[in-house]
């Protein structure tokens, strides 16, 4: 493991230039914080670790998780150096550096899915793909409009399911949408004016559901293409949920009656 000192080490200012799109496109690469995010990193995507920032005064406390990794990408740093590269007010004394995966295409998703059209705030993105993974989906689709997956904020959110659940990125809804209908796939729009969602039939077992931006919904032109338009009922004052928190409620229902 070797030492770094300076907050003007080229690895550190590097690792710096991930918490940018534009730095994190160029690399190639982006960061992950945190004793589970870095575990997550190091189980699931063990080639894709380019570098790991320990806190020197706590690095015999990482040297079992870091077994399995090249001891001369570790770098062990004062805390100051750590800040440095984190984006969170208390970093909790690792970070790593991880190549950016390749989009997955549409032909590797299977048959659970969750479409993403614009959904802007980076929270709602990487919970939304944690659900997706915690419910049993098997892959995801963002729109071009949506929050980076791999910013600092997304991936934290997303609690490591980031490096489980495949992430398509298209240019809109819409062209995916149409790959999909061409596969069979039953597509599921949620809108606010469409049928009452626990009153359906059975749906196939191939299908996809559009959660839409946070404000504007589902734009009409990807929606007219859905071959369902469901709704949750609200019973009480509200007019809407959370883009979250309405994907967790579809995922969770169309999983638990075995559709």
């Amino acid at each position: 493991m070797q030492t770094i000192t300076s907050t003007r080490n080229p690895a550190v200012q590097a690792a710096k230039a991930l918490q940018t799109k534009r730095g994190r496109e160029e690399a190639g690469l982006f960061l992950c914080e945190g004793e589970h995010m870095v575990a997550e990193a190091i189980a699931n995507q063990p080639q894709g670790i380019a570098a790991v920032f320990i806190d020197q005064a706590q690095a015999e406390r990482f040297q079992p998780m870091l077994a399995t990794v090249d001891s001369t990408i570790c770098y062990a740093v004062p805390a100051h150096v750590l800040s440095a590269v984190s984006q969170v007010k208390t970093p909790q004394g690792i970070a790593a550096t991880v190549r950016l995966p390749k989009s997955a295409t549409l032909d590797d998703l299977g048959d659970k899915l969750i479409l993403l059209e614009d959904v802007q705030d980076p929270g709602n993105v990487g919970t939304i793909l944690r659900t997706a993974d915690a419910a049993g989906f098997s892959g995801s689709i963002l729109t071009q409009g949506c929050a980076d997956p791999f910013s600092p904020k997304t991936l934290r959110a997303t609690m490591g399911s980031i490096f489980r659940l495949p992430v398509a990125r298209v240019e809109g809804a819409a062209e995916a949408v149409n790959v999909l209908k061409n596969k069979q796939y039953a597509i599921l729009a949620a809108v606010l004016d469409g049928e009452n969602f626990y009153a359906r039939v059975a749906l196939p077992q191939r299908l996809c559901i559009i959660i839409g931006n946070e404000g504007a919904g589902i734009r009409p032109e990807t929606a007219q293409l859905a071959t369902h338009r469901f709704r949750l009922p609200m019973r009480g004052g509200a007019e809407s949920l959370n883009a979250a928190i309405a994907a967790a409620i579809l995922m969770y229902d169309v999983i638990n009656r075995g559709e």
